[in-house]
């Protein structure tokens, strides 16, 4: 039987993200475990015009304090809720499949949300959506412990998964698709999950389930 997977929240996740979700029928989102800084917890990388484009969210903690995933809150004394939309704009508004999405981007993104978490798990919600996945979704409110791990069946990706390593052996990669841009700057993998979305459409599916 093959593991479910693991995950932290994460704020839109990678195409990687997705194609494990793909071939699993459960998921599980584990709220307790600590928050990391530069992960996919607050970040998504998409393709602009000049190359990719990180997209941060900003959350309100003190310096070195560590927190659980659930009790992470958001700042807004930024504007980055509108920076990320108009750098959506930007970047995939001569899509074909734009128009059909950005509206969805535009509501998730500009409402106000208490803890990064809900953020993370609206911007999952929104994706599995598109997709038309229907994982059973399990969110822990407390820290998932091995003993937990193995009695379920799930694969602990918590760390595995980061935008500034390399996949691990045996991690599915979807193969290249078409990419907005990439006649100025070629194929980029492991983008947000947004970008094989604007760039496929209803086919986004399919490419996830077409790996290496």
């Amino acid at each position: 039987m093959a593991l479910s997977p693991l995950f932290p929240a994460f704020y839109f996740g990678s195409v990687e993200h997705y194609a494990l979700i793909a071939r699993s029928g459960r998921i599980v989102i584990d709220l307790g475990e600590h928050y990391a800084r530069q992960s996919y917890r607050t970040r998504t990388t998409i393709m602009g015009a000049n190359g990719p484009q990180h997209l941060q969210v900003h959350i309100s903690r003190r310096s070195g304090e560590r927190m659980p995933m659930g009790s992470v809150g958001l700042s807004y004394a930024e504007a980055w809720p509108s920076q990320h939309v108009h750098a959506l704009r930007s970047a995939y508004g001569q899509t074909p499949w734009f128009i059909h999405y950005i509206g969805d981007l535009e509501e998730v993104l500009l409402r106000r949300y208490a803890r990064l978490a809900d953020l993370d798990l609206a911007t999952m919600r929104l994706a599995l959506g598109w997709l038309g996945l229907r994982p059973a979704i399990t969110v822990a409110q407390t820290y998932v412990e091995a003993g937990t791990i193995a009695a379920e069946g799930l694969q602990d990706l918590r760390t595995v998964l980061h935008p500034k390593r390399a996949l691990p052996a045996g991690m599915p990669v979807v193969h290249p698709y078409t990419q907005v841009f990439a006649d100025r700057h070629g194929f980029h993998p492991r983008m947000s999950i947004i970008d094989l979305v604007m760039n496929l459409g209803p086919e986004a599916r399919t490419a996830l389930q077409h790996v290496a």
